[in-house]
């Protein structure tokens, strides 16, 4: 709500609201109402939607995926330009941390991005105490949703334990998110360089002519192989550092249904098929 009543004020008239309404909890149909009767007070066109398809998987994951798909359907509808959303300081710093414990890369570790595509968010660099101080300030409608404290989920389960935390500088965090994003970009850059230089299509599969480069290149170059193939399922992590180990030997590697070889000229090609026994 704190970033719609700034938005509707820095841009009048140029804004519309949208709910999504997973119908996860018996009150989410109420707090979408209660969004929708505030914009109606401020003549700001708003509109709820809901999933189009039954929870799967991870809930989160899930909700994530079927807010973020729908929302993007809505906007290119609508003719709107971006998406904001309220992603905050202390949102950026947990998804550091849950990253950085997943064993995270450099893509991961820069968290979330002050834009990606259509979508922007302008409040990285404010503190989920400040938003919530002009919530109050500005007597606007808000909620507290109950699972941001359900320690079932990941996410809730470490903003429980940061808490207690008072040294932890969230605003350097996000300053430190930043440069691994731009980090990041170089890197794609990079990467985007040596393929238009170095990766070709050889029939069926891939070539790559220059291998004495950085692992950290080697292995973005193989996944965007990979990703040029059309591979049914792009492995990650230690599968893809042991099919690097096994090319530089000048040996072979799996890597589901394409095969990596070795040698002066790397080749990614369909994996012959598996013999039924």
């Amino acid at each position: 709500m704190a970033l719609l009543a700034l938005a509707a004020r820095a841009f009048a008239g140029q804004v519309a609201a949208v709910t999504m309404d997973h119908g996860l909890r018996a009150a989410s149909a109420e707090e979408a109402a209660m969004v929708a009767g505030w914009c109606a007070t401020q003549a700001i066109p708003h509109a709820i939607l809901k999933p189009d398809a039954p929870v799967s998987g991870n809930v989160q994951g899930w909700a994530r995926a079927q807010r973020y798909a729908a929302i993007e359907t809505w906007r290119a509808a609508q003719g709107i330009d971006w998406i904001m959303t309220a992603h905050h300081a202390d949102d950026q710093l947990e998804t550091m941390l849950m990253r950085l414990n997943r064993g995270s890369g450099v893509a991961g570790l820069a968290g979330v991005r002050a834009r990606s595509e259509r979508v922007i968010r302008p409040l990285l660099g404010v503190r989920k105490g400040e938003l919530l101080a002009f919530a109050r300030a500005e007597a606007l409608p808000h909620v507290d949703d109950p699972s941001n404290s359900d320690a079932r989920f990941d996410r809730a389960a470490l903003r429980s334990a940061l808490a207690g935390v008072d040294w932890l500088d969230v605003q350097a965090a996000g300053r430190s998110a930043a440069a691994l994003a731009e980090a990041e970009a170089a890197l794609d850059w990079s990467v985007a360089d040596l393929a238009a230089r170095h990766v070709r299509a050889q029939g069926d599969g891939w070539t790559l002519d220059r291998t004495d480069l950085p692992r950290e290149y080697l292995r973005r170059l193989l996944l965007l192989m990979l990703e040029r193939a059309g591979a049914a399922a792009v492995p990650r992590g230690d599968t893809i550092d042991r099919a690097i180990g096994a090319a530089q030997a000048g040996g072979r590697a799996s890597l589901g249904d394409w095969l990596l070889s070795g040698g002066a000229v790397w080749t990614l090609h369909p994996a012959p098929p598996r013999r039924a026994f």
